[in-house]
This record gives structure tokens, C-alpha cells and sequence, in this order.
């Protein structure tokens, strides 16, 4: 488990850009499914056939990460960008990126203004991402021309690692933890349902992928498999995020104080009765933060029942977030299990 994560995590796939994660996971589940296609958003859906009048279950992990974008570029090669999803303007400042232009990786340096230039007033303030530019070594317009083009994607340079306690660091844990997930499920599953595994596309973005893959296979129950925020560090109050790293993984009751997913009763009682009986370890959350796949899917055609199964990840949405590798492994052994049953 940890060396697959540590493949998605080193993939790149910002959102609208996730070719090379759908390509990983594709060769992941040759030989494992019934059935591999990718669909007109770019989603990836793997089935696994169960018996002829059983159900159908979908589990969904999104395959993109936040990101960047080429904007402009000056005169003098300097590279204007735009962000793609909730990105914090204050952990992009002097990080090493790479342009994914032709094939290539481009490596580059976010810069600004220097400390030493700025007034008294602009030093106490978070400099904005409108105020970066990112520094190829171009030496004019026409130059960094020759290497990139205005649209192409743009990640943080970031590399796997593992630290200590069955910790382990990486970029794009949210979501490629969800992935590591879905492939090893889908790998290993045994049920009667048919089970409809799905790396959804733009989920960053507005939940994109997940809204038009759902009505497509129109499943009778769903499940999201994302990160959650562990609150287990300095700087967060337990009643602001309870989850802790390394406690399992949390069953979301709800997110976005409810307008995301309210978790339907039926798979809630499901996910907590078999957690419990197979000795799984697992925490509840009741968010008021961002959301996941589950919100369009829930909504699809006449309602979907669906649920969210998310292992908590510090420093959600940087290039250095932490997940315990025993929730990941946790959540893998609560959704073999519930197949199971269905």
C-alpha cells in the first residue's frame, strides 16, 4: 500500500490535467476488473461484475489536486498564473514547480517582490498570488515561449517520504489517498454487488467527473473515499477537528454544515455496524468544512444513498500533507468488508 501511494502521490494531475493518474491507475487494474473505460469528462470507471440481480455500489476518488496555470507570460519571460482549486496564497511563495508543457517538466521558482523592497506595511501582509510570477530562467518572452504555452498545468515540486509511527508525507494526498484506496478494493473485492470503482475528474473544481459519472452508472448505493482534516497538531482546537492521525478512518456524517452530504441513515448504520463487528478501528465526523464527490453523487437522478469514508490528513491542501499509512490501509479493510455485505 505504502509504494502505491507513493506512485499516485509523485503523479501529477492538477485538475482538467489528470491524464497521467488515470494512466497509473489503469495499469493498475488491468488483469483485477471486468471491465476498464474512460468517459467523455475523463473519467476513469472500472467494474467488477457481481451476480446478475445484485446491486450496484460506486466508489468514487477523485484523481485531481489542486494546481496552477499558465496565465501570461511578460516580455521578459516572467510567468503569470491562476490558481485551480482552494489554494492558500501563503504556502505557494518561493516553491520549486514544474510546467507540464509538451511532455516536458519545466522547472521553475515562484517568486515576488523581495522582503528588502517592500514598505513596512507590505512586509506584515501575506503577499497574493496575483503578486508572484514564476522565474523559468527565460531570458525574454520569445524564449520562455520556446519551452511553455499560456494553459499548461503547473505542480508543486514535491517528492514522496516517509516519516516515522507509520507516518508518511507526500503532495496530492488529497486525493491520491483515495485512489491508493479504490485500486486496493478494487484489486480485491469479493461481493454479489457489482461494484463500480470511478477516479472522477475536477473534483477541485466542482465536483465535475462525480456528477456525470454517477448518472451514467446510476448506482443503488455510493460511497466517497477522500481525506478529511487531522486536527491533532498545534494551532487547532479538538472541537474544531477531532480526527487524529493513526485513530482510523472517519465515517463523514456530515460536510459544509450540511449542505454538502448529510450521510443517508441507512449506509451511516451500515459503515458504523460493520466497523464495529470486524473490530476496524474508525472515527465519526461531523464536518462544517469543504465537501467531496458524495454531494453530486447523493444528488443524482432520484438520489443516491452515499456515504463518505475519509482517513484524517494533516496539512490538507499543501504539497507536504501527513496521513497515518494504518487508516489508509483501515479504510481498505472497512469497505472489503461492507462489499461483503451487500
Amino acid at each position: 500500500m505504502k509504494q502505491l501511494l507513493e506512485k499516485l502521490s509523485n503523479a501529477s494531475g492538477v485538475s482538467g490535467f489528470e491524464d497521467n493518474v488515470r494512466n497509473l491507475m489503469m495499469e493498475e487494474l488491468k488483469g483485477f476488473v471486468d471491465e476498464l473505460d474512460v468517459d467523455n469528462m475523463g473519467n476513469l470507471i472500472a467494474i467488477k461484475k457481481g451476480k446478475p440481480d445484485g446491486k450496484k455500489v460506486m466508489l468514487a476518488a477523485h484523481m485531481d489536486e489542486i494546481g496552477l496555470i499558465v496565465r501570461y507570460i511578460d516580455k521578459n519571460g516572467f510567468i503569470k498564473f491562476s490558481k485551480l482549486g482552494g489554494i492558500n496564497d501563503q504556502m505557494l511563495l518561493n516553491q520549486e514547480v514544474y510546467i507540464h508543457s509538451n511532455g516536458e517538466k519545466i522547472l521553475g521558482v515562484i517568486g515576488s517582490k523581495p522582503p528588502h523592497r517592500m514598505k513596512a506595511a507590505e512586509k506584515k501582509k501575506p503577499v497574493e498570488y496575483e503578486n508572484m510570477f514564476i522565474d523559468i530562467g527565460a531570458s525574454s518572452k520569445e524564449d520562455a515561449e520556446e519551452m511553455i504555452n499560456v494553459g499548461d498545468p503547473i505542480t508543486i515540486k514535491q517528492k514522496f517520504a516517509e516519516l516515522k509511527n507509520d507516518l508518511v508525507m507526500g503532495n496530492a494526498m488529497d486525493n491520491r489517498v483515495g485512489c491508493a484506496i479504490l485500486l486496493e478494493v478494487m484489486k480485491r473485492a469479493r461481493s454479489d454487488a457489482t461494484i463500480c470503482g470511478v477516479g472522477t475528474v475536477q473534483e477541485e473544481v466542482g465536483l465535475k467527473g462525480a456528477r456525470t459519472a454517477a448518472f451514467r452508472i446510476n448506482p443503488d448505493m455510493a460511497l466517497a473515499l477522500d481525506v478529511t482534516i487531522s486536527g491533532d497538531h498545534p494551532g487547532m482546537k479538538e472541537e474544531e477537528a477531532p480526527a487524529k492521525a493513526g485513530k482510523g478512518p472517519c465515517i463523514i456524517l456530515t460536510d459544509a454544515s450540511g449542505r454538502g452530504i448529510i450521510t443517508h441513515p441507512q449506509v451511516k448504520e451500515l459503515l458504523i455496524q460493520v466497523a464495529e463487528e470486524e473490530e476496524i478501528p474508525y472515527q465519526i465526523e461531523v464536518s462544517e468544512g469543504g465537501t467531496t464527490d458524495a454531494t453530486a453523487i447523493h444528488l443524482t437522478r432520484e438520489g443516491i444513498p452515499t456515504g463518505v469514508i475519509s482517513p484524517p490528513s494533516r496539512y490538507i491542501h499543501t504539497p507536504v500533507s501527513v496521513v497515518n499509512i494504518k487508516d489508509v490501509e483501515n479504510a481498505v479493510k472497512l469497505i472489503l468488508a461492507v462489499l461483503k455485505r451487500i
